[in-house]
This record gives structure tokens, C-alpha cells and sequence, in this order.
């Protein structure tokens, strides 16, 4: 795989979604769990994620938000690989969220973050390479609670920048949600992109496919191949089904399970650079927590 594609794959992952984005200024409160056991090895992946965010009101409809998400990252590596693994068996993954919105007309809201973020084992003091920038801005015409149309809508509109990626440049995100009727609804984007149905008013299922991953620094290289393996990254591809159930309007409990389509666990150099790839036998997913949001 090209350092190019890899990188652009990354990105999605981190920053130009729905989950990672406009999420980001409309849940107050996350914990999570997500579990990837790898077929025919003895290698598997988990997360526990937590994310807290505290909303201060500035004026009517604008708001600056405040908050911080931790995500914690466990291999599970138990294969016979040709270096010494255990310095890849915990990632920590630290972001300040500062976000900003506020309505610029009837219809239309703007919303800018800014997330500096933490991403390393951890196992010695913080160098700059465990330090990453990301960002965006998105233009938000919700129309979902429009009761003059047919089908209501939400679309978001946005550039993003990542620091991980290593382009100098933002990139365009689109995100668009609608609803077919009283049951059915669907949502097109990336990282995730969904068709829900309501079944009442308490419980949704719904069909998926989605990404996840993330990319981070080792504090304590290994050589492989003759070179020095500086970062890891994954990069995964899921599809499946999930359920929510609504406790009140704000606060969801869900439960996501499927299949990896795509798994890319890799191993890189400084410029990151493909060195090695972990195993990547399709697998297993699942995905469960509770979220309190706006």
C-alpha cells in the first residue's frame, strides 16, 4: 500500500467524520467499548474511549465547547513475531476538543474545532512527535426538526486538517442525512455511513459500514528489516448491524457488531513509511457504549 493511500485512509479515520466532527460539539458525554479478536491468530485488538465535553452558552444559539477524549489502545500480540512487541501493546490517545458554533442564519450554523492531541505509548517523557494538531471547519444546515418538509435533512459541509497525514493542506468533508419517511433514514459519509430503521420510539436498528483506526508514535523504536519502526498505524473497514435504545432524547445506548472487510495493522518508519504489517486476518467486531449528547 502507498504511503500516500495509507495516509489519506488515516485521515478519514481521524478527522473527517461525523463520529469525529460535528460529534465532537453535540455529544457531552461518551464511554465505549470496541473488541476486534483476530481469526486464526492470537493477536486481537481493543478500545476503551472516553470523552467528556462541557458546552459554555456565550449568546443566543452560540457556544463555545470544552472538552477532552481519551481513547486507550490494547494489542494483544501473542504471535511469534521477529522483534520484541512489548512496546506496541499499549497506545494512549489524549484530544482537547475546543469547538465553536453558532448560527449564522434561520437555517444554517457554523461549527470550528480545534483538537491537539496526544497520540503514543507513553512509556518515556512526551517528545514533539507525540504531539499532533487537528481541525476543522463546517457549515451545518440542519433542517431535521423542519416540519414543512417532506423528508427533512441535515447537511454538513466542511475542511479538515491533520497533522498526521503529513499533506499541507485541508481537505473537503461532506456528510448528508435524511429521512425517507416516519421509520427509515439514512446517513452518507465518512467514517460512517448507516440506513436506520425506528422501530418505535426507544429502539433503531440499523445496517453500516464505517472505518476506524488511528495512528500514533512508539516511544521506544524497535528495528525491523534493518530500519527503525517509529509509529504503528490501523487501519480498519467494517460493516454490520447496530442497535440503539433511547434511556430519554439525549442519552442513547447502542451496540454495534459485524465484520472487518478490510484490516491494515502496519508498522512504520519515521516518515512513516511501510515497515511491517501485523497480522491482518478479517475478523469479529463489536462496538458498545452509552453516549449523553445534545
Amino acid at each position: 500500500m502507498s504511503y500516500r493511500f495509507s495516509c489519506f485512509m488515516i485521515l478519514l479515520l481521524c478527522v473527517l467524520g461525523i463520529q469525529n466532527g460535528h460529534a465532537q460539539l453535540t455529544d457531552l458525554a461518551r464511554l465505549e467499548y470496541s473488541f476486534i479478536p483476530q481469526s486464526n491468530t492470537d493477536d486481537d485488538y481493543t478500545r476503551l474511549r472516553a470523552l467528556l465535553n462541557y458546552p459554555l452558552k456565550l449568546k443566543k444559539d452560540t457556544y463555545l465547547v470544552l472538552g477532552v477524549e481519551y481513547n486507550k489502545v490494547i494489542l494483544d500480540l501473542e504471535e511469534n513475531y521477529p522483534f520484541d512487541t512489548r512496546g506496541l501493546k499499549r497506545i494512549h490517545i489524549i484530544d482537547a476538543n475546543i469547538g465553536y458554533t453558532f448560527k449564522w442564519n434561520k437555517n444554517i450554523r457554523i461549527g470550528l474545532k480545534f483538537n491537539p492531541r496526544i497520540a503514543s505509548t507513553l512509556t518515556k517523557r512526551l517528545v514533539s512527535d507525540d504531539y499532533f494538531l487537528n481541525g476543522g471547519v463546517f457549515v451545518i444546515n440542519d433542517r431535521r426538526d423542519d416540519e414543512t418538509l417532506k423528508r427533512p435533512y441535515r447537511l454538513i459541509l466542511g475542511l479538515t486538517y491533520n497533522a498526521t497525514v503529513g499533506l499541507p493542506f485541508p481537505l473537503p468533508f461532506v456528510s448528508y442525512y435524511r429521512e425517507i419517511n416516519e421509520k427509515w433514514s439514512f446517513n452518507a459519509g465518512v467514517p460512517k455511513s448507516n440506513i436506520k430503521y425506528a422501530i418505535d420510539n426507544k429502539d433503531n436498528i440499523q445496517a453500516f459500514v464505517g472505518l476506524d483506526g488511528y495512528l500514533a508514535h512508539l516511544q521506544e523504536p524497535s528495528v525491523i528489516n534493518g530500519q527503525s519502526v517509529d509509529h504503528i498505524s490501523l487501519s480498519v473497514a467494517i460493516g454490520g448491524l447496530g442497535y440503539e435504545y433511547l434511556f430519554t432524547k439525549n442519552l442513547v445506548g447502542y451496540l454495534y457488531t459485524g465484520y472487518t472487510f478490510r484490516l491494515n495493522n502496519v508498522l512504520r518508519n519515521e516518515n512513516r513509511d511501510e515497515v511491517f504489517k501485523l497480522d491482518e486476518v478479517n475478523a469479529f467486531y463489536l462496538r458498545s457504549g452509552i453516549k449523553f449528547k445534545i
